[in-house]
């Protein structure tokens, strides 16, 4: 997988100094040519704080081809979250369903099949026809559900992103970026634990016979525990990926690559870079994972704020990470909210079967449990309580009082039921801790905020310091203090 010569390179040159300067010679040439390509972009962050360690092109615009589907699936986790859904009842598959071409499951017009056997075909063969079926049991239709998945994607903070279809198959007017294919997979791991292993299946039975994963890094890639490709002939190929390594958890993306094997293989570099800079951060080294993979020079991280649940500003939930913001750059793919409005009185059609050289490709996979980041408990309870135990509209600490009055919030959101939702889902993932107190909503500042209250302050804080510890937005407040 690797060149042993890279490899041998790599730890000399990681050696010498604290501040690496890496050559373009072979031993960097396996990553390095990727780059060159007019598609690419790539993104990597750290996953339990938002951090970006690496990006490139990450907010321009590409095709997404299949990664499309990671969208479908987040609206079906939803639905089955929700209740309105269970993994026993049945997808049925309309003409338009059928039709769609390649890759495909083949699942006859009138005929149906299970959500869960739904939800693996979509991971494991990347089914088009399953992905619009699944559209059309949620949805309603197809175009109603492209105008859901744009709408979900505007809250969690993908304001680059617009979907046309559900499964990722050639148009021109669906696009995403590399970034918000990182909000998404992050989203998925945070809000739906349960099912994020349908992202990590190696192969999943139907009908008799065993269909096997094509994802690679799903198969080989050490840590990996969730994945998703795409291929078509104007995306090129990409992939998103998460992998857990010494209780850190990083997502990389990488998009346009010229094959599938140059594509694997630099998403392989970009992890192992990336998990190598946590390792010398925590050594107190300063390096970036483009010093470690095939920068001439050193560059500085890239940081910016995490996406969390929400649409927008949260109060007492910033998470302020070191360095400054880039500048904001034009919403160039986005929608405003009327067009969204137009969208749903005007549906787009259904794009035209590509030729089969520009069909999705199959090369997708599914994922494990999800092995969520742990820090230290006193570390993280530490930094929890510096980080959240301020007043969010005072700005201020308060005095710790264990009088029950103690609050958390865990979302702040447009509609009230998004902000409900998150305050039953986050009590019912964390009922251990949070069994003593109550789901409110309140609004302020034009949103819903996702609150649980009736908590004592000890509650409060150990509640918000494990929640934050998975990756989730948590601040800890007593608003009548």
């Amino acid at each position: 997988m690797y060149e042993p010569a890279r490899r041998v390179f790599l730890a000399l040159s990681l050696a010498a100094a604290t501040i690496f300067t890496l050559d373009f010679g072979a031993a960097t040439q396996a990553s390095a040519y990727i780059t060159t390509a007019s598609k690419y972009a790539a993104f990597v962050e750290d996953a339990s704080t938002g951090e970006v360690l690496y990006e490139r092109n990450s907010d321009e615009q590409r095709y997404p081809a299949s990664i499309t589907k990671t969208m479908t699936a987040y609206l079906t986790f939803e639905a089955l979250a929700s209740g309105r859904l269970k993994l026993t009842d049945r997808v049925p598959f309309s003409v338009l369903a059928a039709r769609q071409a390649p890759s495909r499951l083949g699942v006859a017009v009138g005929d149906s099949i299970s959500v869960d056997e739904a939800l693996r075909a979509l991971a494991v063969k990347s089914a088009n026809d399953v992905a619009v079926a699944l559209a059309e049991r949620v949805g309603g239709t197809e175009a109603n559900f492209a105008v859901m998945m744009t709408e979900r994607a505007r809250q969690l903070g993908m304001t680059n992103t617009r979907y046309v279809n559900a499964n990722g198959l050639p148009d021109s007017r669906q696009v995403t970026t590399a970034h918000d294919i990182a909000t998404l997979f992050r989203a998925l791991m945070r809000d739906y634990p349960q099912y994020y292993s349908y992202f990590d299946l190696k192969s999943f039975a139907y009908r008799g016979a065993i269909i096997p994963t094509h994802n690679d890094l799903v198969l080989r890639t050490p840590g990996v525990d969730g994945s998703k490709t795409g291929f078509t002939n104007a995306a090129g190929f990409n992939i998103v990926a998460s992998a857990v390594r010494d209780n850190r958890r990083l997502i990389a993306v990488v998009m346009g690559g010229d094959s599938k094997a140059a594509r694997d293989a630099h998403e392989e570099d970009l992890l192992d870079a990336g998990f190598l800079v946590l390792r010398r951060r925590g050594q107190g080294q300063q390096t970036t994972v483009a010093q470690n993979l095939f920068e001439a020079a050193p560059i500085g991280p890239i940081t910016r704020p995490p996406t969390e649940e929400g649409s927008a500003d949260q109060d007492g939930l910033k998470i302020v990470l070191t360095g400054s913001q880039p500048a904001a750059k034009a919403d160039a793919g986005g929608l405003t909210g009327a067009e969204l409005a137009s969208l749903h009185a005007a549906a787009p059609a259904q794009a035209t079967p590509p030729a089969p050289a520009q069909l999705a490709d199959n090369d997708d996979a599914a994922a494990s449990p999800a092995r969520l980041i742990r820090a230290k408990a006193d570390r993280v309870e530490a930094d929890a309580v510096r980080r959240h135990l301020h007043d969010a509209d005072r700005g201020e600490a308060r005095a710790m009082k264990d009088n029950g009055d103690w609050v958390i919030q865990v979302g702040a959101y447009k509609a009230r039921s998004l902000a409900d939702a998150q305050a039953r889902n986050i009590q019912h993932r964390y009922a251990a801790q949070l069994r003593v107190g109550h789901t409110v909503v309140d609004k302020g500042h034009g949103y819903y905020r996702a609150r649980i209250a009736g908590l004592s302050a000890v509650a409060a804080q150990r509640a918000c310091a494990l929640i934050s510890a998975h990756g989730s937005a948590c601040a800890v407040y007593q608003p009548d203090a």
